[in-house]
């Protein structure tokens, strides 16, 4: 079996995923799956994708689900991809070493040369994170797409996964959550942020962002309008609390 780093990283590289703001839109999903087929974990192959048993390689998919009644409710999109965990048990049933976590910065990894697509990384990870490529026979994963976030003939704002990279709502985040003092571990701290699943102690790098809570009109504010602070004022709120009665 494959054993973890010595030492714990001193950088945790990860993402923050904001699921108050994520619009489902999976251009997440598409950008990763068109940068990672010609990447360094290519191709991500696809078989018989317009048939009756389509199958492929994915390593972000979204999740919509509908929380909540009435007024209360709402509709929350969860993103969900490998969360490159502190204690991977993905990577302690490895009986390969195909699977890895990077000790300069704690990113877990899969060597295909290695892999013998025994399937037993993927029955390890709770989140569901692995996906077995039919047509090459190996285990593949999201790889915080080393190419690009080390890639020094990029600009430094371009050096971020192709999920990061693409989002239109800016609701995924990219940095080192070993940092206390990092965008992205004052961004947990300040909403909040938590571990998927943490009763698993697997302890994911990847943290989410809660959901604000939705007003449900009885304060005086419905769920779907915005808030008062965000209203127009002067004569383009009057022009449109004017055209708003009219229709």
């Amino acid at each position: 079996m494959t054993s973890l780093p010595a030492t714990s990283p001193s950088r945790r590289l990860g993402l923050v995923i904001d699921l108050d703001i994520c619009v489902g839109c999976h251009a997440c999903a598409v950008n990763c799956k068109e940068w990672n087929a010609g990447g360094a974990v290519a191709p991500l192959t696809d078989i018989d994708p317009y048939g009756s048993e389509p199958d492929g390689v994915w390593f972000n998919r979204v999740h919509t689900y509908e929380v909540s009644d009435g007024t209360a409710g709402r509709t929350v999109h969860f993103p969900r991809s490998c969360l490159h965990c502190a204690q991977p048990a993905c990577v302690t049933v490895c009986p390969t070493g195909a699977s890895y976590k990077r000790s300069e910065d704690g990113i877990v990894l899969i060597n295909e040369e290695l892999c013998i697509g025994c399937k037993l990384c993927s029955w390890a990870c709770p989140y569901g994170a692995r996906e077995f490529d039919r047509d090459a026979g190996v285990m593949k994963k999201c790889t915080l797409c080393i190419d690009r976030i080390y890639n020094e003939t990029f600009a430094p704002e371009d050096r971020v996964p192709a999920c990061v990279a693409t989002c239109p709502a800016s609701a995924r985040h990219f940095g080192d959550l070993g940092d206390p003092g990092s965008a992205v571990s004052r961004l947990v701290a300040d909403r909040g942020g938590y571990d998927l699943m943490p009763e698993m102690e697997y302890a994911p790098t990847n943290k989410y962002l809660p959901p604000r809570p939705c007003k449900d009109g009885k304060d005086g504010v419905s769920a779907l309008e915005p808030a008062p602070s965000q209203a127009p004022k002067g004569l383009l709120g009057w022009l449109d609390r004017l055209l708003s009665s009219e229709s």
